[in-house]
């Protein structure tokens, strides 16, 4: 039986170890295809070497993958391995299929429901949430096994306590190693985060301040030259595009300046009402002249410490983004609210514009990309490094021609 189980847990291991050694850099719609099929193979590897007793009870652990794949993936990734768990067991056949088929078919459809809210929770309370399900899973299973035997011996009894035993700790290991590859992730993100920041600052340091002095003596020469009576008309039109230019270029390097000093000593702590109204009301202009309706909306008791310079700074840019991806379109509307959600304030940034792939999400806050054709991109880093700052984080969910969500959550 032990080296059963020891073979059980590397079935479980499978995915895991190939997904991170082949695949963990592609694509993200690669990856959840691949990881349907590698979970797959693990639940019928489970089902063709069952955990056999001592008292010729046997059993095996095909619903621990399955039910962590419901909780993570939710109905959409979970529907193929319900399909492929059920048309497996009927080729195997023998005792037990109609009714692996109906408590499968529970699994399927209760589990799944509660994904949302699971990955809403903590680490520990994921661990928590899969620990108990696969207890709740494996009790059901145990109690309809129980109607149909003439009587509940010591062997039911040694099946239901190695059983459950051994899919609580299978599933809590595997969930802590599944947390922990998770948070390790999460953490590369950020250093890789944290460095483009740096090479940006270093690039700012180096070259900005060089370049500000010929812009502005060029651009002072070209204004003196601008209000001469002797140019045409068409030199007057070359001049104006000259300062035009001049003054992008300005701004260009005024972005990168903003990483390469060092940021004022604004730190408050406060809710946030201050500089959500005073970012609403300076992108209403701009809103107005794009036909933009902007909703607002305000209920966020919580408080916390940031910078109120840069954290204006980084609800502009982003409401600047929404506004511009939403040019041409009918009854455009910007939502913004802000509120509460236990111990976290939430900031909602919504538009119905152009919206994004999920490869142009995937790259967003990086240096130097951006989905304008003239943009650098360095907004977006502003603002994602300004979240940073304050341990939050920014999740983004968009759809091609229907708009963009921006969900930032700060600690209070």
């Amino acid at each position: 039986m032990f080296e059963t189980l020891l073979l059980n847990f590397l079935f479980m291991l499978f995915p895991v170890l190939i997904f991170l050694i082949f695949f963990e850099n592609r694509p993200h719609a690669y990856n959840h295809k691949i990881l349907v099929l590698l979970i797959a193979a693990t639940m019928i590897l489970c089902i063709a070497k069952p955990i056999r007793l001592e008292t010729g009870f046997i059993f095996d652990l095909r619903y621990v993958p399955f039910v962590i794949a419901a909780l993570y993936g939710g109905y959409k990734h979970t529907l193929p391995l319900y399909v492929i768990l059920n048309v497996y067991r009927f080729y195997i056949g023998g005792e037990g299929t109609v009714q692996s088929l109906l408590f499968s078919t529970a699994v399927f459809i209760l589990v799944p429901s509660i994904s949302a809210r699971f990955l809403r929770s903590k680490p520990k309370g994921r661990i928590l949430w899969a620990t108990s399900i696969v207890v709740l899973t494996m009790g059901c299973y145990l109690i309809s096994l129980s109607q149909i035997m003439d009587k509940l011996d010591t062997q039911f009894w040694t099946l239901a306590f190695y059983a459950l035993t051994t899919h609580v700790v299978v599933m809590a290991i595997l969930m802590i190693m599944l947390e922990q590859i998770l948070a390790n992730l999460r953490n590369r993100e950020r250093i890789m985060q944290s460095e483009r920041l740096n090479v940006v600052s270093e690039l700012a340091a180096s070259v900005s301040h060089e370049m500000r002095n010929p812009l502005t003596v060029t651009s002072g020469f070209l204004q003196l030259l601008n209000l001469s009576k002797n140019l045409t008309p068409q030199e007057k039109g070359y001049v104006e595009l000259s300062l035009l230019e001049l003054n992008r270029a300005e701004k260009i390097i005024s972005d990168y300046l903003s990483f390469a000093k060092p940021q004022s000593a604004s730190r408050v702590y406060s809710n946030l009402m201050a500089e959500c109204e005073y970012t609403k009301n300076v992108i209403l202009p701009y809103a107005t002249i794009h036909k933009v309706a902007v909703e607002f909306s305000f209920n966020n008791p919580l408080s916390t410490h940031y910078d109120s310079n840069e954290m204006q700074q980084c609800l502009i840019n982003l409401y600047k983004n929404a506004i511009e991806a939403m040019e041409g379109v009918e009854d455009a509307v910007l939502s913004i609210s802000v509120f509460a959600s236990g111990q976290s304030i939430i900031i909602t940034i919504s538009d119905t514009g152009v919206g994004m792939t999920k490869d142009e999400i995937s790259r967003l806050g990086k240096p130097y990309y951006s989905t304008k054709a003239d943009g650098t991109g360095l907004g977006m880093v502003m603002a994602y490094n300004t979240i940073n700052k304050l341990k939050g984080r920014i999740e983004v969910t968009s759809e091609k021609g229907k708009g963009t969500v921006f969900r930032i959550i700060i600690p209070a």
